[in-house]
C-alpha cells in the first residue's frame, strides 16, 4: 500500500494537512508553502522533478514510508509555474494563512489559487502578443455550443454551430489554451488524437438550468432576453460550465468580465480550418510565426494592438460600411502623416488590458500601477490626435481614448516613482499620501538619530568608553560593553547576551524604544498593504472605463499600423461593390514579395458573373500557388479593413474563402494523404456558395491517373456550373483545359516559362490560354535529380508522346452525350487507329469507351 492510500491517522500532522488538501485536487500539481519554499510531495514531486529538472529528495517518513519531495524557492516560483503552464499542466497554490507564532501544530494552510493554462493572468505565464483563451464545448447530435473567455481581457463570447466542420474551423481559429468538455463527449477520441488541451468535466456541469442561473447571477440579469441568446441553448450550457470553472479556480469575484456577446457566423467571412492553415495567417505550416501574413502586416507598437489584429485576421467582417470607415481612418492618417507620432506615443504605453484584469483579481503588482500611471499620462496627447480626425473617421473606432485625470492623479499621489516589485517589503506608497503611514515611517527613520543620542548619554553617565548601542534581527536593540568594563555596568542594565569579548545589555528605556520602533515597522507595513489594497479596489471600480481605454488604444494602434504598412509596402485601398466578382490589377503576394530578394512580378485577376473559374496551368515553381494565395490574401485583407498589395482592387460580396492546397497525412486519425485531400474537397463542395472564393490546387494527384483526372474534372465542373463559386483551379491535368468548351464561365490562364540551353526560366506572369507543357523534367533537373535519370525520363516521355491522332479522345473527354448523341461519341472512339496510339493513349481511349458504355 502506498503512502497516499494509507489512512490519514497513520501520517504525521503535517502530512495529514497536506493529504486532506491534496485529496480535493488529485490531478493537479500542488505547490505547498513551507517557509521560503513551495514543496511538492509524493507523485507530484516525482512529476515536477522530471518536468522542471529539479532535485528529487526523500526527507523524513510518514506512515512508515519515506516522503518523496521536491521544492522551489517561493521568490522564484513564477518561473517554474510558467514552465509548467507552458507544458499544459495546472498548479494549485497552497499558502500559509495561520500565524506561526500562535499555531499549535502545523501552521494552517489553504488553497488560495488554482492556475490552469486557460485561466492565467500574470504576465509571467502569458505570451505577450497572443490571446490566451479558455473554451467550453457542449454538443448534441451535430449541433455544437461554444463559449470562450479571455481571462486577461474579460472578453466572453458564445456561438452555436451546426456542423463538425464548422466546429473544427472555430477550434483552429481560437487556438484555446484549455478546452472544457463533457467527459463523455462523442469527439473526445478525435480531439485527443489531435492533442487538443482537454479538461474533462462531469455531465451535470453542462446543465442548461444551472447554466442560466450562473449567467444571470454573474451579470445581474433578471432574464437573458436582452442577450438574444434563447436560440442557443448549447452555447449557454457551455457558458455556464465555463463560469463555474472560473469560480472554482479563481476563488474571487470576476468583475472584469465585460458581458456575454453572441457571435453570428453571418457577420463574418468564414474560413475553415484547412484554409487558415494553408494561408499561413499567423502560423506557418511548420508551426512558427516566420513567413506568415501577420509577420509582414503586423508592426503594431502594443501587445494589445497585435492581439486585436490577429483576431481581425482570423475573423474578417462582411459589413462593408464598417470596412469603408476603416479605410477612411487609414486614409486620413496617411494624408496627415500623423500615424508616426501616434506610434511613437503608443510605443511607450503598457498592456493595460491585462493590467486591469490583474487589478480586478487583486494580483496587480506595484510596477503594474506605475505602468498604468505612465500610460494614463500619455492619453491626453493621444486624445488630441483622435480629435483631429474627421467625424467619419472617428466612427471607425468603437471606443475613444479619453483622458482619465482622476485616476492619473490618484496613482501619481499614491505610488513612488520606482517602487519595488512586490508590496510585501513595503516602500511602495509615496510620502505625503497618508498621514498615519508617514508618522509610523518617521519613527523608524529617526531611530538611528535616537540611538546615537542614547549612546552618547550612556557613555557620559557611566564613564564606560567601550559602550555602544547596536541592533541585530535576532536579539533586537542592545547596549554592548567590552569584557574588561562589563563588571562595572550599572545595576539597572539587564544582561541580554554574552559574547566572547563583550557583554550585551538592555535597559527599560531601550526596551520601550525597541517595542515602539519594531511595532512601528510592523504597523507601517500593515498600513501600507491596506492602503495598496484600497488603491486596487478604487481602480477596480473603474474597470469598465479602463477596459474601454485599452480597447481604444488597441484599435488606434491597429489603424496607425495599417497606415504605416500602407506607406511602407505600397498598399492601396480596395473598392467594394454589390456586383459579384473580384478584379485585381497588378496584385502581389505580400509575404513572398517581402521575403524575396528580387523584384516580385505582379499579376492581374478578373472574376465576374460570367467568368467564375480560372483553370490555371503551368510548370511547378512557376507561381500558380503564389497567384492563388495572393488572391485569397488580398481578399482577406480587404475584409479586415486594411489596404492591399495591388494597383487597384474592386471586390464584390464574398461569404467564405476555401483552400485545397497541399496535403499531409493524418495517421493518428487513420487518414492517408489522399483521404485528407478528398475530405477537404468534400467540405468545399458541400459548403461553397456562389459568393465563395475557392482555391483548388492539384486535385486528384494522390491516386491513379484516370481516377484523379475524373475527380478533378467532376469537381471543377460542379464548382463552375452547379455552385458557380469564384474558383481558381490549378492543375497539371491538361485535359481540364478543355472544360471551357462545355462550361462558358470557365477560362484558361497559365504561368509563363521559357527554356534556354535545356534550362527553364520562370517568368511568373499570368497570361490567357492554357500552358503548352508542364516542364516537369526541367524542374526535376533544377532540383538536382541525377542527369542519368533525367535522360532516361526524356526517353520514356518521348515514347509516351509519339505523334498520334489524339483529338478524338479529347473530344470524347469533353463530350457529355445525350442518348441520341451517344453513337456519335462511340463512333469517335471507334474511328481511332490503335496503331497510331501510344500505350497511354490507347488505355485512355479504352477507359473513355468503357465510361460511355456504362452511361
Amino acid at each position: 500500500m502506498s503512502a497516499l492510500e494509507q489512512p490519514l491517522q497513520q501520517h504525521t500532522p503535517m502530512m495529514q494537512q497536506y493529504l486532506a488538501l491534496k485529496a480535493e485536487h488529485p490531478d493537479t500539481l500542488m505547490f505547498y508553502r513551507m517557509g521560503d519554499f513551495y514543496e511538492l510531495f509524493f507523485d507530484d514531486a516525482k512529476k515536477a522533478a522530471t518536468l522542471l529538472d529539479i532535485g528529487l529528495t526523500a526527507r523524513g517518513k510518514s506512515g512508515g514510508n519515506a516522503i518523496p519531495m521536491a521544492g522551489v524557492p517561493y521568490h522564484a516560483a513564477d518561473n517554474y509555474i510558467s514552465r509548467l503552464i507552458n507544458l499544459g499542466e495546472s498548479v494549485v497554490i497552497c499558502e500559509q494563512v495561520g500565524d506561526p507564532k500562535t499555531s499549535k501544530g502545523p501552521v494552517e494552510r489553504k488553497v488560495t489559487r488554482i492556475i490552469t493554462p486557460g485561466t492565467v493572468s500574470d504576465e509571467h505565464y502569458l505570451e505577450e502578443r497572443r490571446d490566451n483563451l479558455l473554451l467550453a464545448l457542449h454538443s448534441h447530435k451535430n449541433q455544437h455550443g461554444l463559449a470562450y473567455f479571455d481571462m486577461s481581457s474579460g472578453r466572453f463570447n458564445i456561438m452555436q454551430l451546426d456542423s463538425e466542420d464548422a466546429l473544427l474551423s472555430e477550434l483552429e481559429r481560437l487556438q484555446a489554451a484549455e478546452i472544457l468538455l463533457n467527459e463523455t463527449h462523442s469527439l473526445i477520441n478525435q480531439f485527443n488524437a489531435q492533442q487538443l488541451p482537454l479538461r474533462k468535466r462531469p455531465e451535470w456541469d453542462f446543465d442548461l438550468t444551472t447554466a442560466t442561473l450562473s449567467i444571470k447571477k454573474q451579470f445581474g440579469y433578471h432574464d437573458l432576453t436582452g442577450l438574444d441568446c434563447a436560440a442557443y441553448p448549447l452555447a449557454l450550457c457551455a457558458a455556464g460550465s465555463l463560469l463555474n470553472y472560473l469560480k472554482e479556480t479563481q476563488r474571487t469575484t470576476l468583475s472584469h468580465i465585460q458581458g456575454l456577446r453572441v457571435e453570428q457566423h453571418s457577420d463574418y467571412l468564414i474560413l475553415d480550418a484547412a484554409t487558415r492553415r494553408n494561408l499561413e495567417l499567423t502560423q506557418n505550416l511548420q508551426g512558427s510565426q516566420k513567413h506568415t501574413l501577420a509577420a509582414v502586416i503586423d508592426h503594431s507598437k502594443t501587445a494589445m494592438g497585435s492581439r486585436l489584429l490577429c483576431r481581425w485576421l482570423h475573423q474578417p467582417i462582411r459589413d462593408t460600411k464598417k470596412l469603408q470607415l476603416r479605410h477612411t481612418i487609414i486614409g486620413e492618417l496617411l494624408y496627415h502623416q500623423n500615424f508616426l507620432p501616434i506610434q511613437e506615443l503608443l510605443q511607450n504605453t503598457a498592456d493595460i488590458e491585462r493590467i486591469v484584469t490583474r487589478i480586478t483579481l487583486g494580483s496587480a503588482r506595484p510596477r503594474d500601477l506605475t505602468q498604468l500611471r505612465d500610460t494614463l499620462a500619455l492619453i491626453p496627447e493621444l486624445f488630441n490626435h483622435y480629435r483631429k480626425l474627421s467625424k467619419t473617421a472617428q466612427q471607425a473606432l468603437n471606443h475613444v481614448p479619453k483622458p482619465q485625470d482622476d485616476l492619473l492623479k490618484c496613482l501619481t499621489d499614491a505610488i513612488i516613482e520606482s517602487p519595488p516589485q512586490l508590496i510585501r517589503d513595503g516602500g511602495v506608497i509615496a510620502p505625503g499620501f497618508d498621514h498615519e503611514l508617514d508618522e509610523l515611517r518617521n519613527l523608524s527613520a529617526n531611530a538611528n538619530e535616537y540611538l546615537v543620542q542614547l549612546e552618547q548619554r550612556e557613555k557620559e553617565a557611566t564613564g564606560l568608553s567601550t559602550l555602544k548601542v547596536g541592533y541585530n534581527r535576532v536579539h533586537g536593540y542592545y547596549i554592548e560593553i567590552s569584557k574588561a568594563q562589563a563588571a562595572t555596568a550599572p545595576t539597572h542594565y539587564t544582561r541580554r547576551q554574552t559574547l566572547k569579548n563583550a557583554e550585551r545589555f538592555i535597559t527599560e528605556e531601550l526596551k520601550g524604544f525597541e517595542d515602539k520602533v519594531l511595532s512601528a515597522k510592523e504597523r507601517a507595513l500593515a498600513r501600507e498593504k491596506a492602503l495598496y489594497e484600497s488603491i486596487l479596489q478604487h481602480l477596480a471600480e473603474h474597470t469598465e472605463q479602463l477596459q474601454s481605454l485599452a480597447t481604444a488604444l488597441a484599435e488606434f494602434d491597429v489603424f496607425a499600423n495599417f497606415a504605416e504598412r500602407a506607406e511602407s509596402l505600397n498598399l492601396t485601398a480596395p473598392t467594394f461593390t454589390d456586383s459579384p466578382g473580384i478584379d485585381i490589377q497588378q496584385g502581389r503576394h505580400l509575404v513572398v514579395e517581402h521575403e524575396r530578394q528580387a523584384d516580385f512580378t505582379p499579376n492581374d485577376l478578373h472574376l465576374q458573373k460570367n467568368r467564375r473559374m480560372l483553370i490555371i496551368t503551368g510548370p511547378n515553381m512557376g507561381g500558380k500557388s503564389t497567384y492563388m494565395r495572393q488572391t485569397a490574401l488580398i481578399t482577406l485583407l480587404s475584409y479586415i479593413g486594411s489596404f492591399v498589395p495591388a494597383q487597384t482592387v474592386t471586390i464584390g460580396p464574398i461569404d467564405r474563402i476555401f483552400t485545397r492546397i497541399g496535403a499531409s497525412d493524418d495517421l493518428a486519425s487513420g487518414r492517408s494523404t489522399f483521404m485528407v485531400e478528398m475530405s477537404e474537397t468534400a467540405n468545399i463542395l458541400h459548403n461553397a456558395t456562389e459568393n465563395s472564393l475557392v482555391l483548388m490546387d492539384e486535385i486528384g494527384r494522390g491516386t491513379s491517373t484516370f481516377d484523379g483526372l475524373s475527380l478533378a474534372w467532376a469537381s471543377a465542373q460542379h464548382l463552375a456550373q452547379s455552385i458557380q463559386a469564384f474558383t481558381l483551379f490549378a492543375t497539371h491535368y491538361f485535359e481540364l483545359t478543355a472544360l471551357p468548351e462545355s462550361a462558358p464561365n470557365c477560362h484558361n490562364v497559365h504561368l509563363n516559362a521559357v527554356e534556354h540551353d535545356e534550362r527553364i526560366v520562370f517568368l511568373h506572369t499570368v497570361s490567357d490560354g492554357a500552358a503548352s507543357q508542364s516542364y516537369g523534367l526541367q524542374v526535376a533537373q533544377l532540383a538536382g535529380v541525377p542527369s542519368k535519370v533525367i535522360q532516361m525520363a526524356k526517353s520514356k516521355l518521348h515514347s509516351l508522346e509519339k505523334p498520334t491522332t489524339y483529338q478524338p479522345i479529347q473530344t470524347a473527354l469533353n463530350f457529355e452525350p445525350e442518348p441520341e448523341e451517344e453513337s456519335l461519341a462511340l463512333s469517335a472512339l471507334r474511328d481511332l487507329n490503335p496503331d497510331e496510339l501510344s500505350p497511354r493513349q490507347a488505355q485512355d481511349a479504352l477507359y473513355q469507351l468503357k465510361r460511355l458504355l456504362q452511361q
